[in-house]
């Protein structure tokens, strides 16, 4: 039985690590949640939210409908992911432009130890399992090495990014984000999260009311992906735990060529802010970097990143008796 502090608490700073993650083309805000040990109870509350809550807040009360919904769990995890996308998405973006290898590193560390952490609960190995794990490791590979197109940003362009992005966003080891970019909808997104920031604080009406629109299309496709993703990965943790398992670790280890910490720019796009980016990267050996290639930093923030897995893996199951 969970109690509001510090549970709650433990699980909005869960929330903060998703919502930075999911920002970041390349890293998985469903990693994050299956890591922390909440990623189960996530899909399983998001099947739980639909039409029904009202019938029972009707019939039984606010107190028990929200209760059978896992609201104080969601809400707590919202929190966090909404306050982590309008405030550190810029810190990171900025760490991102300023020292990208030592931000991969750490990422990259974080998810070869993902990558254990998840393969290690599948409990039984057969021909069925290693396929899927090798399907789910090739096709992240590629989505990895796909180019992305032009920005569209119409609204219902907008609302397919939001339905197709959520679904990246949930899975371990694929990034909504990097969907969006292939897509060509990250720059209008984050520059649309940008706008609501500077538009509040401006308090700036009209440019409010654009953002909120643009935003609130996204959301619903989003919402709608949600809702009818979370019940396929429902059915398949129930029934073929297994084998969603080793999709999932598949992912993440496909997922790998994206955070490889040495890249080499092959072209460069503008992002929201009007600045110059890299668009289409490739993967090489630190030798071949050119400039400084900051190994031995990067080795120990591999480390770090590896290390840390095992200590949230710890919390989450002191916390969890």
């Amino acid at each position: 039985m969970r109690k509001l502090f510090p549970d709650y608490f433990l699980i909005t700073l869960k929330g903060l690590a998703m919502g930075a993650a999911d920002v970041v083309p390349g890293v998985s805000g469903g990693t994050i949640a299956f890591i922390s040990g909440i990623y189960q109870e996530l899909i399983d509350t998001i099947n739980k939210v639909d039409f029904s809550f009202f019938s029972s807040w009707k019939k039984n009360g606010f107190k028990i409908a929200w209760q059978q919904i896992n609201g104080s769990f969601l809400l707590a995890l919202v929190t966090g992911i909404a306050i982590s996308i309008l405030t550190f998405s810029k810190i990171i973006t900025h760490l991102l432009a300023t020292q990208p290898i030592l931000v991969w590193s750490f990422f990259f560390g974080l998810v070869i130890a993902s990558i254990v952490f998840v393969g290690k609960q599948i409990t039984k190995i057969s021909i069925p399992i290693i396929i899927t794990f090798l399907v789910g490791t090739i096709l992240s590979y590629y989505i990895t090495i796909a180019e992305p197109i032009a920005s569209p940003d119409s609204y219902p362009y907008l609302f397919l990014s939001g339905f197709i992005a959520i679904i990246a966003m949930i899975l371990p080891g694929v990034s909504g984000a990097f969907i969006l970019l292939l897509m060509g909808s990250y720059a209008v997104v984050i520059g649309t999260i940008n706008q609501f920031r500077e538009a509040i604080l401006a308090m700036n009406w009209q440019l409010l009311g654009q953002a909120i629109l643009k935003l609130g299309t996204f959301a619903i496709g989003a919402l709608l992906g949600l809702k009818l993703f979370s019940k396929v990965l429902h059915w398949m943790f129930d029934n073929h735990r297994n084998l969603t398992l080793a999709l999932l670790t598949g992912f993440m280890l496909g997922s790998l060529n994206k955070v490889w910490p040495w890249k080499k720019v092959l072209s460069t796009r503008i992002d929201s802010h009007g600045v110059e980016v890299p668009f289409l990267e490739k993967s090489i050996l630190p030798q071949h970097f050119e400039g400084d290639n900051q190994l031995l930093i990067a080795i120990v923030l591999m480390v770090f990143g590896f290390l840390t897995i095992f200590i949230l893996e710890k919390v989450a199951v002191k916390f969890s008796k």
